[in-house]
């Protein structure tokens, strides 16, 4: 993971992911969380120029392995279902509070 200054008063943490077919997608860290006992992480994809590619947002189980973090896709539907109602949770928690 890197951080990046993309505003002065504020630190972004990014990371970069590695598709498939070796392209390289570099993504803002939106948060992590716990369902049901596993950790995930919710990532934003960014352009060239560091800002929201298209809105969309990526979900992996994410955990830590001797101090490194690990991405594993989700690829159970219902696990993915679940993970997304949380991360849909924590998007609503956000915009209440900054009401």
């Amino acid at each position: 993971m890197s951080e990046q200054n993309n505003n002065l008063d504020e630190a972004q943490i990014t990371v970069t992911l590695t598709l498939e077919n070796d392209e390289e997608i570099d993504c803002a860290v939106l948060t992590t969380y716990s369902v049901n006992g596993r950790d995930y992480i919710a990532l934003l994809p960014l352009d060239e120029d560091g800002e929201s590619a298209d809105g969309d947002v990526f979900l992996y189980r994410y955990e830590e392995v001797d101090g490194e973090p690990t991405l594993d896709n989700i690829e159970d539907d219902e696990e993915y279902e679940i993970a997304a109602d949380a991360f849909d949770e924590w998007m609503d928690e956000q915009e209440f509070e900054e009401l």
